[in-house]
């Protein structure tokens, strides 16, 4: 019996610190993703998914470094359909995403089988379905994935519903309504339940002032860099840029922003 509870208390103990590496892992990985490094942060997410594969958090981050490496590839042409079919990155990349996203997709519906009130997978089967839908709508350039975009909307309001204070998913559903109300005409708006960009940008400012994990934070804040961007507020965006900075140094965007609209930095 001695045995047995040896052998019980080893496997608790080594399970518990293969968590501990797959958290430290995936904090590398999201540090690495905040700091502009997008090709490592997935590779680094694919390694914690690969060991893990229950880790919707890894598939999650994984889809979105891999979008964000092909937006910068992409850049920003004139011309989108033209320059996506040119960008070797993007067609390379392309079926890895979604390769990742279906598997994270399935692995979040099946939970959400078992049970439909857990809060995490449905957070996260949201986000992967946001990651889609802003990659064709925002980067490739195509009014596409609409039944993503319904799940997400559905599973991210099912998930504030059990918990209003969820950070990540209160700057997820403010995204759907600060896009929908400033990217889509009046009547495409009204067939996607609506959107409002001064409450996303509200729901944004609150979550990056409360969140307490750094990560979550991070988000949070540059979602709320993003949108001070797209509506011309630049003293604001430069605040913010700063501020992110401090923490993620190694950004070259943000360095970029900095440079050209901060008269700090340009002294």
């Amino acid at each position: 019996m001695r045995a047995i509870a040896a052998v019980v208390v080893i496997g608790a103990m080594t399970g518990a610190s293969a968590s501990a590496d797959w958290s430290a892992s995936l904090d590398e990985a999201h540090r690495l993703f905040y700091n502009g490094r997008y090709e490592a942060a997935a590779s680094l997410a694919l390694d914690v998914r690969t060991q893990n594969p229950d880790s919707l958090a890894a598939s999650e981050l994984r889809t979105s470094a891999l979008h964000f490496q092909m937006r910068r590839a992409l850049g920003d042409p004139k011309n989108r359909e033209i320059a996506w079919k040119q960008c070797a990155v993007c067609q390379e990349l392309m079926p890895v995403f979604m390769a990742e996203l279906a598997s994270g997709q399935t692995a979040a519906r099946a939970r959400l089988e078992k049970n439909p009130n857990d809060e995490e997978a449905l957070f996260f089967l949201g986000k992967l379905d946001l990651n889609y839908v802003w990659l064709q709508l925002g980067t490739v350039g195509r009014k596409t994935g609409w039944n993503e975009y319904w799940e997400a909307r559905k599973s991210l309001d099912a998930a504030l519903k059990r918990n209003p204070e969820h950070i990540r998913a209160r700057v997820a559903r403010a995204w759907i309504d600060y896009i929908v109300d400033t990217k889509l005409p009046r009547g495409t708006r009204w067939l996607l339940g609506g959107g409002n960009k001064k409450k996303g940008l509200l729901a944004v400012r609150q979550a990056a002032e409360s969140a307490v994990d750094p990560f979550v934070q991070a988000e949070a804040m540059f979602g709320l860099w993003d949108m001070q961007v797209r509506e011309r507020n630049l003293p604001d965006a430069v605040v913010t840029a700063r501020a992110l900075a401090r923490d993620f140094p190694d950004n070259q965007e943000l360095a970029k922003f900095l440079v050209n609209h901060d008269l700090q930095t340009r002294r």
